[in-house]
C-alpha cells in the first residue's frame, strides 16, 4: 500500500494536492509541461511548468523534495489562472471588453462622476483617501489596461473587509497597478491559501522594511538548525559548494513570521538574501532557503550586485521594486554585520492551519491595517486575493497617478490601425505622444498590453522609434533627425533596424549638405548603397517618399489578431469560461 505524504502547512498530501490540480486543470483545457527539475543540494528542489497550448502561462514550484516542489508549482499555476493574474499586464481585446462581463461575472462598472471624480459608490471613504488624497487622480485613469473601455467605465470587483465583514468595489486598475502578485495563493482548503497569502504579504513587508533600513538580523544558532535535518542538510550543501550561507532569523525580536538565508558569492562578492514567512518556523526557514536555489544552478548564482555602502540608492524605490521580481537588488553592508539590531528570537507562533490563519489575521489588525478578501473558486479550486492598503503595495500608490498602465487606452485606438491612419491622424497621434510625458525608451508592447513574439518589429518598438515613424510619415524633417539621433544613442534595436535609420539619417543630412538638394542624394547613391546595402537603401528610401510606412509593424486589429502569440494568450483566457 502505497503511503501518501504530507508536509507542514498543507491540509491534503502532496500526491492528492498535484492529481486534483490536474485534473482540474485538464477539464479546463490545460496540459503542464514540467521541466527545469533541479536538486543539486539535499533537500531543495524546484521545477518550472508551462501550459501546452499557451506556454506564456507558467509557473515555478520549490520545496525539500521532489512532490512538494511540484506541488508547489502546480499551486502557484492555479493561483495565477483563478486570479487572472497570467492575463494582468494584456489587453484581451475589443471584443472580450464588450462581453457581459470581461474578468468575473461578479464584477462591476462604474461611471466617472462629475468633473471626472470617483464614483461614491467605488472604494469607501478611507480608500479613496489613501488612493487618492488630494483628488488630483482622474476617474478615467482607472479604466483597466485588460478591457480598455473607456465608454464602458470603471471595471471593479467585490472584497470583503475582514474585519466587519463590508463590501468594497475595489477597480481591477488598481489592483493591476500596485500590488501585481503580492497577496496571491491557492490552496487545498480556503485556510491553507489564506495563509500562504498572508505570509507572503508578511515576507515582503518586512524583507523591505530590512532592506531599506539597512537592519543586521541575528543569526540563528546551530543548534536551532539542527532540529529540522532536511534544512540542516541544505545549508551545509550550499557551503560545501562553497557559498557563505548566513542563516538569520527575520522576526525583529519574534514579532514577525519571517526569516531570511542570504547567500555570499565568493567569486564575484555577489550578495543574494532570500526571505520566506509562515507563522511556523519551520516552513518560514525552510522557505527562504528552497526560494534561494529556485529555478536556479548553482553555475548561475554568479551575478547578483555587491553590498553598497549608499543607502539612499538601497531604500530608493527602484531598488526595493528589483527585490520584488527577482531578489538581485543592492543590500546594504550595514545588513551583513555580525552584531545585529535584534536578539535572535526562537519563536512559533501557531501549529495548525486554523492556527496560523488566525494568527496572521490578528497579527495585521494589530499593526493597524485592514485585510481586504477576494475568493475565487470558479475554476475548481480555491483561489483567493488579498490586500492589505499601506502594507501589501509592490509599487508606490504613487503610482496611480505617474506610472498608471492604463496610459496605453489612449492611444490604443489608433495604434491597432496604424497602417490604415491618414497623414491628419499621425499628425494627431504624434502629438499625443508629446504630451503623454512618457519616457522614449518605453516599450510599446508594454503599454498596449501585448503579447508579441521577441525579435519581432512590435516587440522592439518604443516610443521614441514610433515617434520617428510618425515623423516619416507626415514628412516632418526635423522630427526624422531628431529621432533618428535618439535611435542612434538608444542602441536597443536590432542592427538591421538601426542601419535603416542610420541611412535615413545620412541621406537628409547630405541633402543639407547640398543646400537642401534632393536630387543630390544621386551624387551620393553609390557610396550609399556601398555603406548600407541595396535592400536597406531602398527601404530608407520608401520610408522617406512616403511610399512605406511603419517599417514592418504589422496591423494588430481591435483584438491584436496581428500577433499570433497574442492570440494564444486570449484562447487560454477563453478556456476559463468554457461550459
Amino acid at each position: 500500500m502505497q503511503t501518501e505524504s504530507f508536509i507542514p502547512g498543507k491540509d491534503a498530501s502532496l500526491e492528492s494536492t498535484i492529481a486534483t490540480m490536474s485534473a482540474k486543470l485538464a477539464s479546463r483545457g490545460f496540459v503542464l509541461n514540467e521541466s527545469s527539475l533541479l536538486n543539486e543540494i539535499e533537500g531543495i528542489w524546484s521545477t518550472h511548468v508551462k501550459d501546452n497550448d499557451c506556454p506564456m502561462l507558467f509557473a515555478n514550484g520549490k520545496g525539500s523534495s521532489e512532490l512538494a516542489a511540484r506541488a508547489s508549482a502546480f499551486g502557484e499555476f492555479f493561483e495565477r489562472l483563478g486570479t487572472h493574474y497570467f492575463w494582468t499586464h494584456f489587453y484581451l481585446g475589443k471584443t472580450r471588453a464588450n462581453r457581459p462581463f470581461v474578468h468575473y461575472p461578479q464584477e462591476r462598472w462604474f461611471a466617472p462622476g462629475p468633473d471626472a471624480s470617483w464614483p461614491d459608490e467605488l472604494l469607501n471613504p478611507t480608500l479613496r483617501e489613501f488612493y487618492n488624497p488630494d483628488d488630483g487622480i482622474g476617474a478615467e485613469v482607472l479604466v483597466d489596461l485588460n478591457s480598455g473601455n473607456v465608454e464602458r467605465g470603471i471595471c471593479a470587483l467585490p472584497y470583503k473587509r475582514l474585519s466587519d465583514g463590508e463590501q468594497t468595489w475595489i477597480p481591477v486598475n488598481i489592483i493591476g497597478n500596485l500590488y501585481v502578485s503580492n497577496g496571491m495563493a491557492a490552496g487545498n482548503t480556503m485556510m491553507e491559501a489564506r495563509s500562504q497569502a498572508l505570509s507572503e504579504i508578511f515576507e515582503r513587508h518586512i524583507k523591505y522594511r530590512i532592506i531599506s533600513e539597512g537592519l543586521c538580523l541575528p543569526e540563528v544558532p546551530d543548534e536551532v538548525i539542527a532540529r529540522f535535518p532536511k534544512i540542516a542538510a541544505g545549508i551545509a550543501g550550499l557551503r560545501k559548494a562553497g557559498f557563505g550561507i548566513l542563516v538569520r532569523d527575520a522576526s525583529l525580536d519574534g514579532k514577525y513570521p519571517v526569516m531570511c538565508v542570504t547567500l555570499l558569492h565568493p567569486k564575484d562578492q555577489g550578495i543574494f538574501a532570500s526571505f520566506g514567512a509562515h507563522p511556523r518556523f519551520e516552513i518560514a526557514l525552510e522557505r527562504a532557503l528552497t526560494e534561494l536555489l529556485q529555478g536556479r544552478a548553482l553555475n548561475t548564482l554568479e551575478g547578483f550586485p555587491a553590498a553598497g555602502f549608499d543607502m539612499d540608492e538601497i531604500n530608493a524605490v527602484a531598488n526595493l521594486e528589483i527585490h520584488f521580481v527577482d531578489s538581485s537588488g543592492v543590500m546594504s553592508w550595514k545588513f551583513l554585520r555580525d552584531t545585529p539590531d535584534f536578539p535572535f528570537a526562537d519563536w512559533n507562533f501557531s501549529n495548525t492551519t486554523a492556527e496560523d490563519y488566525a494568527w496572521l489575521c490578528n497579527a495585521i489588525h494589530a499593526e493597524g491595517y485592514e485585510i481586504y478578501i477576494a475568493d475565487f473558486e470558479e475554476q475548481g479550486a480555491y483561489s483567493c486575493r488579498i490586500l492589505v492598503p499601506g502594507m501589501s503595495e509592490i509599487y508606490p500608490v504613487e503610482d496611480l497617478e505617474w506610472e498608471n498602465n492604463s496610459i496605453g487606452n489612449q492611444i490604443r485606438p489608433a495604434l491597432v490601425r496604424l497602417n490604415e491612419l491618414s497623414e491628419a491622424e499621425c499628425r494627431t497621434l504624434l502629438d499625443d505622444l508629446q504630451t503623454m510625458n512618457v519616457s522614449e525608451e518605453r516599450p510599446l508592447w508594454e503599454i498596449l498590453g501585448l503579447a508579441a513574439q521577441v525579435g519581432s518589429a512590435w516587440k522592439q518598438l518604443r516610443i521614441g522609434e514610433l515617434k520617428t515613424l510618425l515623423a516619416l510619415a507626415i514628412g516632418d524633417r526635423d522630427g526624422i533627425l531628431e529621432g533618428c539621433e535618439w535611435i542612434h544613442h538608444f542602441n536597443d534595436l536590432s542592427a538591421d533596424r538601426r542601419l535603416v535609420y542610420r541611412c535615413i539619417e545620412s541621406i537628409l543630412k547630405l541633402e543639407e549638405l547640398e543646400d537642401e538638394d534632393e536630387e543630390a542624394r544621386e551624387d551620393y547613391l553609390r557610396p550609399l548603397i556601398l555603406l548600407f546595402g541595396e535592400e536597406n537603401f531602398r527601404l530608407a528610401e520608401a520610408l522617406l517618399d512616403r511610399s512605406e510606412r511603419f517599417f514592418g509593424l504589422v496591423t494588430l486589429g481591435d483584438d491584436y489578431q496581428g500577433s499570433a502569440m497574442h492570440q494564444t494568450l486570449l484562447a487560454a483566457y477563453d478556456k476559463l469560461f468554457a461550459s
